[in-house]
């Protein structure tokens, strides 16, 4: 596990000794940020279910203005922690429930969500980020889930995007509309 470019450009980054993180592989991620790409920039990030933090790491890295890593597990924030030491950045990292963490994060530009697959959290995630607009106009969420796992359509304000395909891996997006 690598950054891919920007400032932090082949830094390697601690990984999880054992299966409880899947962290994205470099493919997708290049997928990823080759997507959202012109949408990093002197953006507000949120890494929603922060992982390993690899994702908002390689958005601080691309120029990203800011990127808040949300996660609930300890051993997972810790390691967060180690990577924005390891590619001499800061961030928030925030320990919380992603459902509860969105009622009152503020605004961002560019929410990557990649929560555990199999666990039915896609709906009750995005429904809480329309739900609760936390998306500036323009803003994006790029979604990261299995192939078979169904994304829900937008709601007003909201339009879902393309699909892409890598592999078992999909990634889906949804923009604001502008007001």
């Amino acid at each position: 596990m690598r950054v891919i470019t920007g400032t932090a450009r082949g830094r390697r980054l601690m990984e999880p000794r054992d299966m409880s993180v899947r962290p994205t592989t470099d493919m997708v991620k290049e997928a990823i940020f080759s997507i959202v790409q012109f949408d990093v920039p002197g953006r507000r990030v949120l890494d929603l279910f922060a992982g390993t933090g690899q994702l908002g790491i390689e958005a601080l890295s691309r120029g990203a203005r800011e990127c808040v890593f949300v996660d609930q597990s300890p051993a997972s924030l810790a390691l967060v922690r180690k990577n924005l030491e390891i590619c001499h950045m800061q961030a928030p990292v925030i320990r919380a429930d992603a459902l509860t963490y969105l009622e009152n994060c503020g605004k961002f530009d560019l929410v990557l969500l990649d929560p555990p697959y199999h666990e039915g959290l896609y709906d009750k995630v995005l429904q809480k980020v329309f739900g609760f607009d936390i998306l500036n106009d323009g803003g994006i969420i790029l979604v990261e889930s299995m192939q078979d796992e169904p994304m829900p359509a937008a709601p007003a304000l909201y339009e879902r995007g393309r699909t892409y395909h890598y592999g078992k891996i999909s990634l889906t997006t949804y923009r604001r509309q502008a007001t």
